[in-house]
Order: structure tokens, then C-alpha cells, then sequence
């Protein structure tokens, strides 16, 4: 059934190479910046892989003119204001942000900041609230999950309160995204699984969305083909170039789906796990995945079974809610098999969650801003339920 309306805005360009931050020149001509801060951290420098990226720029005739390190696995206010503090400092024109989500996320955020001032909590939580332009962008991921390098969203921790603070608009849209696969062949297993899985759920939650469109369908169904057909041979064989290109690439497509259609109650619990309990959010996806499509079950029966010759379920000759129990059955196995390999834990209580933490997550989950894109309302007392499952 078509949707009554629907918008579909992706102005990023994205390109895509094995190799290709070493030559940057013709992608970055048409910029308008010729002064970059290069935004990172510890581990990706360590690896060398930022180097690679600021030699490439300094090759097109770019300067960088600083680099900020400081950025933690969940990205903290402090540490937005402190990038964006450095950028007005040595006077940069423009960022580029090499890493995972939380480094392109910082990014985008300091950004917001550098270009136009005021507070960032007070001004510009929630959506709607930053009016453009900003500085240009350059998003270069070392991941393939978060596919933050394409999407109009980012999240940034709050430690007073503990919670994950979504900021949304399409001005946050990055200018440009380098998709380089050699950057991703350092990925451990564990990395390479628990980012994986983040790109499957945005694919799945954009898919069983009701601000899905075909344009997002398109993407968010490609995308969960792509990951569920690979991710285990990349976390088997972490130097297949092809494997990491293709989910480089899905992590994009998922990325750009789910920045239209949004995500649902997954998200929201692993973000309340992720701000209360430190639960790494890739992780929290991928434990609380099948769970979370359970709770919605009785709302998207018809369109999750469609979902099914997308992640290799067999569903012919099933009832329709047979169908969709097949889908969440497949994502269930997907997970249980990375566990079998040591990539992956399997429930909350692997992960520092306790018992008693579980009423707080389920009530921030419903206060979590994706409870408003949730197919099924988001009641305190059946997440709580299916937490508990996922214990």
C-alpha cells in the first residue's frame, strides 16, 4: 500500500573506492573550504588510518590545520563544545571526520556550533531546530553500522542526565561521504559484528516504519540482503576486501533509509541501555533486535513477512504471522551464530545490565524520541516484558 505522502532528500554525495582517500582532489574541488579540522580518536590514529586521510587532503591541496582526538565511544557535550572551541581557534572552514559513529557525530554536532553559535543542549535538541548552512562536511567512516556519514541525525550523550540526546535536521546532512573500504579492514571481529548488526536494525526498523516509502523500502530491503549475506564471512575473514566494501556500502543504504523513515522501539531501548548502563549501542541493537520486533509484531505482521526473501527465510505456503515469526526466527539465528563465533554476547545480563535496571530502561525508552516513529505505541510495561526476555 502506498503511503498517502512522502519526501525523499539525500543530498550527500557518496562515493565509493577501495583506496580512495589517497587521492582526494577531484572529489573535493567543488568545496568551498580549503582549512579542515580533522576530527578522530586515539584508536583510529593509532591504526594510522587518519593519516592516511589528512596525506590525501594535503596531496589535493588542503591544509589541516588541527586534529581533536577527544572523542569517547558515546560522544559527551563537552567533548562537541570542545571540537567546536578548536575549529574557531585555528580558524577552519570546513571538518573532516574519520572514524565511527561517534567520532562523525561529534562532527556534525561541533559543526552546528562553529557555524552558528549558541548552546548546543538549549538551542538544538530536538529536531527542527537548526537552520543552515553550516561549514562543509567530509565524512569518511572507519565502520560499516552506523552509517552516520549519510543521515540528517546525530546523538550525543548527556552525562547530568544520562541520557542519549538526539539532534536532527537535514542541515546536519554531511557534504560529502568517502566510502574507502581499506579503512574497515582493521575492524576486530567483535566490531565488525556489533556494527554490522546497528546497520541490519536501522535497515529493519526503516523497513516496518509507518514513514516507510518505496524509496526507503528499496534501500532498507537491499541493505538487510547485503549485511545478513555477508557479515559472517567478514567476521570470519576480516581482510576480504570485497566483504567489507559491501558492507560498507549496506551501512550507507541503511543509513539513508532509516534518516527518512526513522526507527522505532530497538533504538529506543538501545539507547536507554546505552545512556543508563553504558551498553555499547551496536550491541544493544543487536540483543534487543528480535525482541523489540516482537513487541511490534501485532502491528506489522504483513509487512515484516514480506521481509523474508531478504534475510534467506523460507516462508512458502506460511500464514502470514507464520511468515513474519520466520523473519525475527532468521535475525534471531543471525545473532545466535555471531555469538557461536565469539563476536557477539548474547543477552543483557553479558553486558553489565542488571535486573533491576530494567523498569528505568523500559521507561526511557518510551521517553526516547524514537517512540514517536514506533509502528506500536510504546507502553512502559510491554517493553519491560520483553527486556526481561532479552535478560
Amino acid at each position: 500500500m502506498l503511503p498517502d505522502f512522502f519526501e525523499f532528500h539525500a543530498p550527500t554525495r557518496l562515493v565509493y573506492g577501495p583506496g580512495l582517500v589517497a587521492d582526494l582532489e577531484a572529489e573535493l574541488a567543488r568545496l568551498p573550504v580549503r582549512r579542515f579540522l580533522a576530527v578522530s580518536d586515539r584508536a583510529v590514529a593509532d591504526l594510522g588510518l587518519l593519516a592516511r586521510v589528512t596525506r590525501g587532503l594535503a596531496d589535493a591541496g588542503f591544509d589541516v590545520v588541527g586534529e581533536f582526538f577527544d572523542v569517547p565511544p558515546n560522544s559527551e557535550v563537552r567533548v562537541v563544545e570542545n571540537c567546536a572551541r578548536l575549529a574557531a581557534e585555528l580558524g577552519a572552514d570546513g571538518f573532516v571526520a574519520v572514524g565511527g559513529g561517534s567520532v562523525i557525530d561529534t562532527a556534525k554536532a561541533a559543526n552546528v556550533i562553529a557555524s552558528l553559535g549558541g548552546d548546543l543542549v538549549l538551542d538544538y535538541s530536538g529536531s527542527g531546530t537548526i537552520e543552515g548552512p553550516l561549514l562543509p562536511l567530509v565524512a569518511v567512516p572507519t565502520t560499516a553500522g552506523t552509517g552516520s556519514e549519510v543521515t540528517s541525525v546525530a546523538i550525543v550523550y548527556e552525562s547530568d542526565t544520562r541520557t542519549k540526546l538526539p539532534f536532527s535536521g537535514t542541515a546536519l546532512l554531511p557534504t560529502l561521504a568517502v566510502l574507502d573500504p581499506e579503512l574497515t579492514l582493521s575492524l576486530p571481529p567483535g566490531l565488525t559484528a556489533s556494527t554490522a548488526m546497528d546497520a541490519l536494525t536501522h535497515a529493519v526498523e526503516a523497513w516496518i516504519s509507518p514513514q516507510a516509502s518505496p524509496v526507503t523500502d528499496a534501500l532498507a530491503a537491499r541493505a538487510v540482503q547485503m549485511i545478513t549475506g555477508t557479515v559472517e564471512t567478514a567476521v570470519d575473514d576480516g581482510d576480504d576486501l570485497e566483504t567489507r566494501g559491501i558492507l560498507l556500502i549496506a551501512s550507507s543504504l541503511a543509513g539513508i533509509a532509516f534518516s527518512h523513515a526513522m526507527v522505532g522501539c530497538v533504538h529506543g531501548m538501545a539507547h536507554a541501555a546505552g545512556g543508563l548502563c553504558g551498553v555499547p549501542h551496536g550491541v544493544a541493537n543487536a540483543i534487543l533486535l528480535p525482541h523489540g520486533l516482537e513487541y511490534n509484531l501485532p502491528a506489522v505482521g504483513p509487512k515484516l513477512a514480506d521481509l523474508a526473501p531478504f534475510v534467506g527465510a523460507d516462508t512458502h505456503g506460511l500464514p502470514e504471522e507464520d511468515a513474519a515469526r520466520a523473519v525475527i526466527g532468521s535475525l534471531r539465528a543471525l545473532g545466535a551464530r555471531l555469538h557461536d563465533k565469539g563476536a557477539l554476547p548474547a543477552r543483557l545480563r553479558d553486558v553489565g545490565v542488571t535486573e533491576q535496571d530494567l523498569a528505568a530502561i523500559a521507561e526511557a525508552t518510551v521517553m526516547d524520541g524514537t517512540s514517536f516513529y514506533n509502528p506500536r505505541e510504546v507502553e512502559a510495561g510491554g517493553i519491560l516484558e520483553h527486556l526481561r526476555r532479552a535478560y
